[in-house]
């Protein structure tokens, strides 16, 4: 029998701890200093997230100034409000909270206006993935990717989140649970729905089109 080695153990036990709740120890401790008002761990907890906040941002508003101003006021508020934060494991979750938060105001404020002159391609590539099989093939043409991506644009907000947060930032569905404050179920209920609303829509605009 093959003795074990204090060394492999302890090696086991910092693999085991090495995340938790699927957020590494380092940024744990990042979110820890930044609760208790440490500017320079916020703003490298900012330079890990800006790119993720971005493309949710883009994905929304289709315009790259816009994105960006929206990605800042969720950096600002963020900030504002981290010291309240109480579990620094769900950080990845309320910072998406504060972001949703910041773009449904822009909403408020601003009677939606979506130019498909400025429509995110990519978007609709990614979300094609999993609408039908046999749209499945990313390289499909821009026509079709357009015409899914306008589909997109038609959903409820909530819904539209929700494919955002899903097919295009990869989020699990617990994840989307905790930044949205809703139950799984009802993530997947706004998911199904979603998806069979695009479904006839696409329909809707071959057969119409």
């Amino acid at each position: 029998m093959r003795l074990i080695y204090e060394s492999e153990i302890t090696a086991e036990f910092r693999y085991m701890k090495k995340t938790i709740g699927g957020v590494t120890v380092d940024e744990i401790k990042l979110v820890k200093r930044a609760i208790h008002g440490n500017v320079h761990a916020y703003g490298e907890l900012m330079e890990q997230y800006k790119e993720f906040l971005y493309r949710t941002a883009f994905a929304h508003v289709k315009q790259e100034a816009l994105a960006l101003d929206l990605v800042s006021e969720t950096i600002v508020r963020g900030y504002e409000h981290v010291g309240k934060l109480r579990e620094p494991k769900y950080f990845k979750s309320w910072l998406i909270r504060i972001l949703l938060n910041v773009i449904n105001d822009y909403y408020r404020r601003n009677k939606r206006v979506v130019s498909m002159e400025t429509a995110d391609v990519e978007l609709a590539a990614e979300t094609a993935a999993w609408q039908d099989g046999a749209r499945q093939d990313h390289g499909a043409a821009v026509e079709e990717k357009l015409d899914l991506l306008a589909a997109v644009e038609r959903l409820p907000e909530k819904e539209k989140s929700i494919i955002v947060l899903k097919y295009y930032d990869d989020l699990k569905i617990s994840e989307i649970a905790d930044a949205l404050e809703i139950p799984e179920g009802t993530v997947k209920a706004y998911l199904h729905k979603a998806k069979e609303k695009l479904k006839n829509l696409l329909k809707e605009d071959y057969i119409y089109g």
